[in-house]
């Protein structure tokens, strides 16, 4: 039945906003035409278990005097149906083979999509459009049902409509069927469709099989995101601790200031990603205190379709990334330069090869699909690239 509920937000130096979000009923998109109905057996990196997550993604879109005589909503909806049929496994069920391998079957039941409405505009919330954005639940909201990885709908989307004539889509993704290059890619080919395009710019392309394990397998590579480690009663003393949530900002000003003071000579033309991480990594070890002959480490999460020859298929919407590590002792982590810091960040990052992503899959196949290790660990991943603002 829809559901009108009242969500509240603020914080001790903003006056509360209240406003009631309407919910209609859930729905199925399905394509908008007949799609085969087939088995698409995941690659080994797909179905690996730190990606049997669901990740979610929330968009605001401001109103624009194109849209004065249009519905986004049905607008949408119809673009969401065409577009399956050109990404038509995403309309399909997640199913579980011999040995934890996964396979898309492609039913087409399609993906589901919440319509809801909210008594407040855009510029009402302010500065608190950053993340952790309050009341995220009313914006997207989890359908009864649908949030396993198994057996599930692929996709989940809400779009809240404001009095504004903004609205603000969320969207849920099973994970293991694309990474966040992959949902950028079908995201755009949505926008497209909505747009009046008859088909993607770039057409989506499957080819699974790219990164799937060799036969047989061979670990050639040194994976120590994957190291069987135990928690010591220091590690489980931090992660038990309350975290609290906030977003920072770095100007490019800001940004270029830390390369010129903390950047060794021959690591200047360092990225964005490679200063703050390695930045981050050593305040992180300081703060935590941790004992000084504790490992610590960086993981840093690569997009490494780049990596192969020849290159991954433009369109590819698989996950083709790596979880590669640093380590260092926290004192010396914490004593020495950032520089040193810097070093291993760019040394882990270089490590991502063809060759490991293939040592990847191997592992994946040889070790039960094993979930990457978090002990004493700082997961960090850069989304710069994948140009969401667009």
């Amino acid at each position: 039945m829809p559901e009108t509920r009242a969500a509240t937000i603020g914080t001790a130096m903003v006056p509360p906003l209240v406003f009631k979000v309407h919910r209609c009923d859930p729905e199925l998109i399905i394509p908008a035409k007949l799609t085969p109905h087939d088995l698409k057996p995941l690659s080994d990196i797909d179905d690996q278990d730190g990606l049997r997550v669901q990740i979610p993604l929330i968009i605001f879109y401001p109103y624009h005097l194109s849209m004065q005589r249009q519905d986004p909503v049905q607008l949408l909806k119809q673009a969401l149906a065409e577009v399956l049929v050109f990404y038509y496994p995403f309309a399909g069920r997640v199913r579980e083979w011999p040995d934890r391998k996964l396979v898309v079957e492609c039913t087409g039941q399609g993906i589901l999509f919440t319509e809801a409405y909210a008594d407040v505009s855009l510029d009402q919330f302010g500065d608190m459009l950053w993340p952790p954005f309050p009341c995220f639940e009313e914006l997207l909201f989890d359908v009864p049902g649908s949030s396993g990885i198994l057996n599930s709908p692929l996709l989940l989307i809400q779009v809240t409509c404001l009095k504004c004539g903004g609205i603000i889509t969320a969207i849920r993704m099973n994970h293991t069927i694309s990474d966040a290059a992959g949902l950028l890619q079908f995201w755009s080919a949505v926008a497209e469709m909505a747009r009046g395009a008859t088909a993607p710019s770039v057409l989506p392309v499957w080819e699974r099989h790219l990164l799937t394990a060799r036969k047989p397998p061979r670990i050639t590579c040194t994976h120590h995101e994957y190291d069987d480690l135990v928690d010591t009663q220091d590690n489980i003393s931090l992660s038990d601790q309350v975290k609290d949530h906030r977003s920072f900002f770095f100007l490019l000003t800001q940004i270029s200031s830390l390369r010129k003071k903390h950047a060794p000579p021959h690591l200047s033309h360092c990225s964005r990603f490679e200063i703050l991480a390695a930045c981050l990594w050593r305040c992180r070890t300081i703060a935590l205190q941790p004992n000084p002959d504790e490992e610590v480490r960086i993981i840093c999460i690569v997009n490494a379709r780049s990596c192969f020859k020849p290159p991954i298929p433009k369109g590819y919407y698989g996950n083709c990334i790596a979880y590669s590590v640093a380590k260092a002792r926290a004192e010396d982590l914490s004593r020495n330069p950032i520089g040193y810091a810097l070093e291993l960040v760019r040394r882990a990052k270089a490590n991502v090869t063809e060759e490991y992503m293939r040592s990847v899959a191997d592992l994946m196949v040889l070790k039960g699909r094993p979930r990457c290790t978090m002990v004493g660990s700082f997961l960090v991943s850069g989304v710069a690239r994948a140009r969401f603002e667009g």
